[in-house]
């Protein structure tokens, strides 16, 4: 029994995992804050395609 409690108390798998959890979740929002100002831009740009092209098709 001692063993057990030994090997539980040292045992750090678990602190690994959750220690990736956190990685992966800073990582998504990173991420999603990125696409979001990739997205507004893009939205920008496109908008004045499209505003030149209609101007073009008059």
């Amino acid at each position: 029994m001692t063993n057990f409690v030994k090997t539980f108390l040292t045992d750090e798998s678990g602190a690994t995992a959750i220690e990736y959890g956190l990685i992966a979740a800073l990582v998504s929002i990173a991420a999603l804050g990125t696409l979001q100002t990739l997205g507004t831009s893009l939205d920008g740009i496109f908008g004045v395609a499209e505003t030149a092209l209609t101007e073009a098709a008059k």
